[in-house]
C-alpha cells in the first residue's frame, strides 16, 4: 500500500515552496489512493518556532489537505534514534574537529554546498579535544544510484563526494539524515515527494537505510521554489505564510492543469508534466 508523507521543519508558518511539497505529496498520495502522513521534524530544537507546528497544521487543514493519523513529531522519538544508532555503533567514531579545522583540510565541497570532511579523526580524537560530531565511516562505499521519477537517475559516491557524515552530537542531539531515515522505516513510508533542495541528501539517506536493512522509498523531488535572488523561500528570506488563495498556483508550479476542486486535482494529477528543474522562481 501506497504510504506518502509531508515532514516540515517548524521553523515558522508554511510558506509558498512548502505548501507546493505539501500539494505534490499529498496529490500523489491521494490519486494512488494511499494514505498522507503528517511529521514534524524538529529535531533541530534550537531552530523550532513556538506554536509554529499548530500554525502549520491549521494551514493545511484550512488548504484541504487533510493527514492520516496523528501527526508524528520528532522530539518524542530520541529512543527511536538512539536504537539505530548503536546499531551503526561499529562504523561510526567521534569528531572533535571545528568547522574551521574541516573547512582548512577539506578535500573539496559536497554537492549540498558542505565541505567534504576528510576523516582526521578516524582513529581517534586528539588527546585533550572535546569531541564535537559522531560520524559515519563512508570510506570504500559503492556510488549509489537512485532513479526518481521526476529528476530522472541520481548518482553519488557518498564516500569520495560527501565524507563521513555527522549523526549526532553530545547531549543526545540527533541529525535530520538519520532522523529521517529511521522514521521513513518506522512508519512504513514507501514514497518520499518533496522538494529538490533535498535531493543531495537521498544517498546519504539510502546509505543509511542500506546498513540498516530498511527498504528504500521511490523518491519524487520537485522544483525548489526560490525569490528573484536565487533564494529558496523560507523565513529568514521573508517569505509570507501560504493561504488557500495560492493552490491555484502551486499547481500552475507543478506544471499540473487548473482545478476547480481539490478532487479534480487528484483525478489530473500528473508526475509527467512537473518540471525537471531543480528550481524554480516565485512569483
Amino acid at each position: 500500500m501506497y504510504i506518502g508523507r509531508f515532514a516540515p521543519s517548524p521553523t515558522g508558518p508554511l510558506h509558498f515552496g512548502s505548501l507546493v511539497a505539501a500539494l505534490a505529496s499529498w496529490l500523489d498520495a491521494r490519486a494512488s489512493g494511499g494514505k498522507w502522513l503528517v511529521r514534524m521534524e524538529d529535531v533541530d530544537r534550537p531552530r523550532v518556532v513556538p506554536g509554529a507546528s499548530k500554525r502549520i497544521l491549521e494551514t493545511l487543514r484550512s488548504c484541504g489537505l487533510y493527514w492520516d493519523g496523528e501527526p508524528v513529531f520528532q522530539s518524542t522519538r530520541s529512543a527511536a534514534y538512539a536504537a539505530a544508532l548503536e546499531r551503526l555503533r561499529p562504523s561510526t567514531y567521534w569528531c572533535a574537529c571545528s568547522r574551521r579545522e574541516i573547512a582548512d583540510s577539506s578535500t573539496g565541497v559536497a554537492p549540498d554546498g558542505a565541505q567534504i570532511y576528510p576523516g582526521t579523526c578516524r582513529q581517534g580524537a586528539a588527546p585533550g579535544k572535546a569531541v564535537r560530531a559522531l560520524r559515519v565511516r563512508t570510506d570504500g562505499s559503492e556510488t549509489l544510484s537512485f532513479m526518481d521519477r521526476v529528476q530522472g537517475e541520481v548518482r553519488q559516491d557518498v564516500g569520495a563526494e560527501v565524507g563521513d557524515f555527522v549523526l549526532a552530537r553530545p547531549g543526545g542531539e540527533f541529525t535530520y539524515q538519520l532522523a529521517v531515515v529511521v522514521d521513513d522505516a518506522d512508519e512504513g513510508v514507501t514514497d518520499v515527494v518533496r522538494g529538490a533542495d533535498l535531493l543531495e541528501s537521498t544517498p546519504r539517506q539510502i546509505f543509511l537505510q542500506r546498513r540498516l536493512g530498511y527498504p528504500t522509498p521511490r523518491y519524487l523531488h520537485v522544483p525548489a521554489a526560490v525569490n528573484a535572488a536565487g533564494e529558496k523561500l523560507s523565513k529568514q528570506t521573508g517569505a509570507p505564510e501560504a493561504t488557500p488563495a495560492d493552490l491555484p498556483q502551486a499547481l500552475a508550479f507543478l506544471g499540473q492543469r487548473s482545478a476547480a476542486t481539490l478532487e479534480a486535482a487528484v483525478r489530473n494529477w500528473d508526475p509527467a508534466r512537473i518540471s525537471r528543474r531543480r528550481t524554480i522562481a516565485f512569483p
